[in-house]
């Protein structure tokens, strides 16, 4: 298409003074122009840079008979500095430097435009003076941002679509605040909308974002924005993340078809939802973090997730409210973990839940007033010591187990009616505490309060009826129960029907309708999904004082690690630990500030080099220093840490560093946990939750991961902290035949065998020649050789009437099993 002419009709104070010209470029046409002046553009191509410095009318043909395209070979295409009406032009820009329209100054209307460019940004507002206002435009840049305001710019978009950009959407930053209405922004490569920076804002009103790779909403750095009446979805990352002080108001919105998060925020960020759905989410419906975060959510729904993960998940000090709500149909509905982290439900609805309803763990607290839990396999469970808060005037109904209170937490409940139960009403074990007022249990298939092992549990005027296996189950010495009645359904012959409160507090035994049993005639009913079977804590270690009690010398310890056949690497790495551990431990002892030393290790290498022996060994020379209390080795892998859900795996994993506390956790196949394919593997969730252990209690637990090392390389890098807990890596080489032969002879001396003539020799050549393949076992193959030599030796030897001792002792060449494969 050629260029064509532009009409200039010029405005004047009375209809007869008007007057038109025409002019052969654009340039030349706004040369003429004034305030208030027509251009009227014929279709065509114009190879411009227009500026347009009056507040001029821009329009393209209005009678359908062709386009106008502004297509300059570089540069801004359209820049506005004035209050000027552009309308029905096509706008095209090839500069990555520079954006195809560019808004400076004044309050323009943009009306039908379509930007379809190649530029730093479609539409860019730049500047504290730029207000403009534009209605039905489409942009497409397939190379940079979609819309831009920054610097303090604002406007009003209304009715717009940015499609296809090649980054952000919809991006402000710098002070700028627009306002969205019945926009449309999809298929961009970044975020749908990102607002970054203090003073930054963004206000929409029926908004949709969709088909988005990245996060749908971003809003970061002091950032602030409202969302009323929109939809985000189908993105590949989070649906909407705050971050940094960030603050977002959700009102009558609905987020879904999220594959992770569907909202998740950070760092002092503070969320309001109202009217709002949040639903086919992979992982977190609500995913909160960090200390003064918080999450407030009123008449808002979360349901139907697509992952196993917590529809809503608060931690490391978080808070989150959530009124008048619903969760159903949901893996868990709410886990609250780590101490200062507190959630607040009133009137709420928590339904369809496939595991555990409430899950308060590490210290946090829940707060829960007026709810109704049903359809759960656990309606709440507070886990472990520190943790807790209140349950008031809930019901839970049809649930595996109503209540569950485990490991020393110590929750209240007042007013709680648990209907059908098909296990326990209310759950106590393993040193779980927990106050119970006016609390009711109804038609349980199990016991109504089934309380174990000795727990100081609180009943008060608490009443059971129609309980399958008895109102109540206590251990001896545990519980105090006072006015509590009950039917006496299910209690054995002997108990009479109805429960009466002894003189003095407590019950009266056998006469009361309340058996009390001990620990070892408990039947334990365990609750469905209760990982119920506690994993006991080692025993409080002695106070450390120069070394541990019991603990041998380190230079005993070192003595063996010498022993060992190889591994000189190996043995200096732990020498020169120990030397810089020692000498700190004498500098402090002289008033000297000591070095700090990483004490947390990476060993890599092929298995069978001796990689757990020499932990162990490491655990017993910080014991003897006294950098540990006990020195002792837990060793766990992927097995041991990873639940079924997110929150089993935090669990497990806490439970194991709490059982090494004192001594060495060694993690074999570290690498495991972070597999190249993980997607949404819940092995992740079990590095996370390391890591801050290891930063919480860096002085009582010693770390060690191994595995191969390419594949421990790559787990370094799986999490930021990873890398930067584990200072010092240690290389255990493969043994060479040598060395295979050294632990042979050891084999052979520690059993009272010895090797024949020339049998040391055929051993060498056997080692040598042994495919060296993946399965290869190093140590672990030199002992098997060893255990093969002596079933050949004892197969040949039982034929003898009367062996000699050389004969019952002596291995030869002929013992040696065959190189028929790979070991």
């Amino acid at each position: 298409m050629v260029q064509g002419t532009v009409q200039v009709t010029h405005g004047g104070s009375s209809r007869w003074r008007r007057r038109s010209g025409e002019y052969p470029t654009l340039t030349a046409a706004l040369a003429v122009a004034g305030d208030g002046d027509v251009l009227s553009i014929a279709p065509g191509t114009y190879r411009e840079n227009l500026v347009l410095h009056h507040a001029v009318t821009l329009r393209g043909p209005e009678d359908g008979s062709g386009s106008v395209r502004i297509a300059p070979l570089d540069g801004v295409a359209l820049t506005l500095r004035a209050s000027a009406v552009v309308q029905d032009l096509y706008l095209e820009g090839q500069d990555r430097a520079a954006p195809a329209l560019l808004v400076e100054d004044g309050s323009p209307e943009l009306t039908d435009l379509r930007v379809s460019t190649h530029s730093a940004a479609g539409i860019e507002v730049r500047g504290p003076g730029a207000r403009p206002l534009v209605r039905r435009c489409t942009v497409e840049n397939p190379a940079g941002v979609g819309i831009a305001v920054l610097d303090g710019g604002g406007g009003v978009f209304e009715e717009c679509e940015v499609v296809a950009s090649g980054q952000t959407g919809f991006s402000v930053r710098g002070g700028g605040r627009p306002r969205l209405e019945r926009c449309r922004i999809h298929h961009s490569t970044g975020a749908g909308i990102a607002v970054t920076g203090e003073g930054s804002g963004l206000e929409a009103l029926g908004c949709e974002v969709y088909e988005v790779r990245g996060a749908g909403v971003q809003i970061a750095a002091r950032a602030a924005a409202r969302l009323t009446d929109c939809a985000v979805h189908r993105t590949s990352a989070d649906g909407v993340t705050l971050d940094t002080d960030a603050v977002l108001t959700l009102a009558g919105c609905d987020i879904h078809d999220i594959p992770e998060n569907a909202v998740d925020l950070r760092s002092r960020s503070v969320l309001t939802l109202s009217r709002t759905s949040v639903r086919r989410f992979g992982r977190n419906g609500l995913s909160v973090w960090d200390p003064g975060t918080r999450v407030d959510a009123e008449s808002c729904e979360i349901h139907d997730s697509t992952g196993d993960y917590p529809a809503v998940w608060v931690s490391d000090g978080a808070t989150a409210s959530l009124d008048s709500c619903r969760v159903h149909d949901v893996p868990d509905a709410l886990f609250v973990l780590d101490r200062g982290s507190s959630v607040d439900v009133t009137d709420s609805d928590l339904s369809q839940v496939r595991n555990t309803a409430v899950s308060v763990s590490d210290g946090a607290t829940a707060q829960l007033d007026d709810c109704r839990i049903r359809e759960a396999a656990t309606g709440a469970w507070f886990r472990d010591h520190g943790s807790g808060g209140a349950l008031s005037n809930c019901t839970i109904d049809a649930v595996q187990t109503g209540v569950i209170v485990t490991k020393g937490a110590d929750p209240a409940l007042e007013r709680c009616t648990v209907t059908s139960p098909a296990e326990a009403g209310f759950y106590v074990s393993a040193g779980g505490r927990g106050t119970f007022k006016a609390c009711r249990v109804t038609d349980s298939s199990g016991f109504g309060f089934h309380v174990l092992d000795g727990c100081r549990t609180t009943l008060t005027r608490c009443h059971t009826e129609r309980c399958a296996r008895g109102g109540y189950e206590f251990a001896e010495d545990g519980p105090v129960a006072e006015e509590c009645t009950g039917d006496g359904s299910g209690l054995r012959p002997g108990s009479v029907a109805a429960a009466q409160s002894a003189p003095g507090g407590g019950f009266a035994g056998a006469q009361s309708g309340v058996r009390t049993v001990t620990a070892a005639q408990s039947p334990v009913a365990q609750p469905s999904r209760a990982a119920a079977a506690s994993v006991p804590r080692p025993a409080d270690p002695e106070p450390a004082g120069d070394a541990a009690a019991g603990a041998r010398a380190s230079g005993a310890v070192l003595g063996q690690l010498d022993a060992l056949v190889g591994l000189d690497s190996v043995k200096r790495e732990v020498r020169a630990l120990t030397d810089m551990i020692e000498v700190g431990r004498r500098r402090q002892r002289a008033g000297l500030k000591a070095a700090s030393v990483r004490r947390h290790l990476v060993f890599t290498g092929s298995p069978g080099t001796g990689k757990t022996t020499v932990a162990r060994l490491y655990g017993e020379i910080l014991a003897s220093l006294g950098v540990l209390e006990r020195g002792h080795l837990v060793e766990v892998s992927r097995v041991d840490l990873v639940g079924e859900h997110i929150g089993s795996t935090a669990i497990r994993t806490q439970e194991a560093f709490e059982r090494a506390r004192g001594g060495v956790l060694f993690i074999d196949e570290a690498y495991a946990l972070a597999p190249e394919d993980s997607g949404r593997d819940f092995g992740r969730e079990a590095i996370d939750t390391l890591v801050k252990l290891m930063e919480d209690h860096r002085d009582a637990v010693v770390v060690i991961v191994a595995g191969y090392t390419a594949e421990m390389d790559r787990f370094l890098t799986v999490n930021p902290g990873v890398a930067s807990r584990f200072s010092r890596t240690i290389a255990f080489g493969d043994y060479g035949p040598g060395e295979l032969l050294r632990i042979v002879e050891q084999q052979a001396e520690e059993h009272e065998y010895r090797l024949g003539e020339g049998t040391a020799e055929a051993l060498l050549r056997y080692f040598t020649e042994l495919p060296k393949g993946p399965a290869f076992g190093n140590g672990r193959t030199a002992r098997q050789t060893f255990e093969s030599m002596v079933e050949r030796h004892a197969g040949r030897v039982a034929q003898l009437s009367e062996p000699s001792t050389d004969e019952l002792t002596l291995l030869f060449p002929a013992d040696l099993p065959a190189l028929s494969a790979p070991c």
